[in-house]
């Protein structure tokens, strides 16, 4: 796999985040030169491309063309290389996801059906205070459109627990989206304030109620993600082969075979 990256920086200011004021604005990487990078890259034989960034979904928003999107740039590269096995994108913020990239995801399976999302939190008033872009139906009415185009699709979330003033209710939202979401790959981040941002100035949470939170989070997201695999057993998967015998599938899950395989 071929990790390419095509933007840098953030627009966007959420209170928690001190990832702008080191990185600056959201800078992005030229067509040509990224197209340039995986003619590079399947050169070398690489099998799957994905590209990365640290808010992907504002690839060309400072360009004077208004048709550039993430979904346009997908387009692009998946019309330029015909042979181009895979195609995947990281981490994703939901509140920027475009037409067109819906549109690839259900009519190009070249682009993987996994698309792992920026949420944070399941709370209306939190993502708020957190200043995301995006509320609880927001997420559920994306995974319902994802899946009707793509049934097979699998999602992941980056979720924080024991964000300043979380209640008990709002973190049990950040639960009930998960199940409800079928989030099957979870990354948890337990609180941590990050001096000069606005969320290090709000009423923090005990390290222990955070980390408590924290863990039944996981333990939801472990379920979930065990229910899934249980749903592949007795199934046919493509699995991109790395390392002799480790390797993905389409939707991201990862698998060991017993023996080596050639790459």
């Amino acid at each position: 796999r071929y990790f390419l990256q095509i933007q840098n920086g953030c627009d966007h200011r959420c209170t928690f985040c001190i990832i702008p004021y080191g990185r600056g604005n959201s800078r992005s990487v030229s067509i040509n030169k990224i197209l340039d990078n995986i003619n590079e890259a399947l050169q070398n034989n690489f099998k799957e491309i994905i590209l990365t960034g640290v808010d992907l979904t504002s690839w060309g928003k400072e360009s004077l063309d208004q048709d550039h999107s993430l979904g346009f740039l997908v387009k692009k590269i998946l019309n330029e290389f015909k042979t181009l096995p895979r195609l995947r994108v990281s981490s994703i913020d939901p509140a920027e996801i475009d037409y067109k990239l819906m549109e690839v995801l259900e009519h190009d399976h070249r682009l993987m059906p996994h698309l792992h999302l920026s949420i944070q939190h399941g709370d209306d008033l939190i993502l708020k205070r957190m200043k995301r872009r995006h509320l609880y139906r927001d997420v559920i009415n994306l995974v319902k459109e994802a899946r009707r185009r793509r049934p097979e699709i699998t999602f992941g979330a980056d979720i924080i627990s024991g964000f300043p003033t979380e209640s008990y209710e709002a973190h049990r939202n950040t639960l009930k989206l998960i199940e409800e979401a079928k989030i099957n790959f979870v990354h948890v981040f337990p609180f941590s304030p990050r001096e000069g941002t606005p969320a290090a100035k709000m009423k923090l949470l005990s390290t222990e109620v955070i980390t408590e939170r924290a863990k039944e989070i996981r333990n939801l997201g472990h379920k979930n993600k065990m229910r899934y695999f249980r749903s592949m057993i007795n199934n046919h998967k493509k699995v991109l082969v790395e390392e002799g015998n480790k390797g993905y599938t389409e939707c991201f899950s990862k698998v060991h075979f017993n023996e080596n395989l050639p790459s």
